[in-house]
């Protein structure tokens, strides 16, 4: 039972630890960082554009869950490329590395917000998504872990880094961070 609970008492030490930096690679706080991305998604879909949600595994978990819950209960235009039939279908024609850039590059318009959820933050076919996003003039948001160096941490307009090797900690972490997000949104309009 100890272990169990220090486990919990590590992860509400990882979420009050999420570290913020913005598109210069300025460091921010938590505040700054959620207030910025609450405030481009909201610009962004109520101009009629839409958030885009990818990552692989947990993540592409969290992003589906997401994904609904933005359109659902934040009524704006939200989708998360990890339908099975597409992405068998462009890792068999293209490559694995290609699954989620060529969906953005077919789907994307200028003015998308990605958001792109890798606990490593260097798979590379999140960041090639992420690059044809930024190409196509989309926003970005992030959001990773594990070591404070991958490459996914600095390219965002936002970027959100869970500061753990654990993958239960870090994808917690980012799911708290959207529920965050989008129920802030909500309260926001209410």
């Amino acid at each position: 039972m100890e272990r169990a609970i220090r486990y919990i008492e590590d992860l509400a030490a990882v979420t009050r630890a999420v570290e913020v930096t913005l598109a210069d690679c300025t460091p921010a706080t938590l505040a700054q960082g959620l207030d910025e991305a609450i405030r481009l998604i909201t610009s962004r879909t109520a101009e009629g554009r839409k958030v885009i949600f990818i990552g692989n595994g947990g993540s592409a978990a969290i992003a589906s869950h997401q994904a609904v819950d933005y359109w659902k209960n934040g009524g704006m235009r939200a989708i998360a490329f990890n339908d099975s039939s597409l992405l068998t279908c462009i890792s068999n024609d293209y490559g694995y590395q290609y699954v989620f850039e060529k969906p953005i590059e077919r789907f994307a318009d200028s003015g998308d917000v990605l958001l792109a959820i890798s606990s490593s933050g260097k798979s590379e076919n999140i960041l090639r998504g992420c690059r044809a996003a930024l190409a196509l003039g989309c926003d970005l948001v992030t959001m990773s872990g594990f070591k404070p160096d991958n490459p996914l941490r600095s390219i965002g307009h936002v970027n959100f880094y869970a500061a753990s090797s654990s993958y239960g900690h870090v994808e917690i972490a980012h799911l708290a961070l959207c529920h965050c997000i989008v129920d802030t949104i909500i309260q926001r309009r209410a």
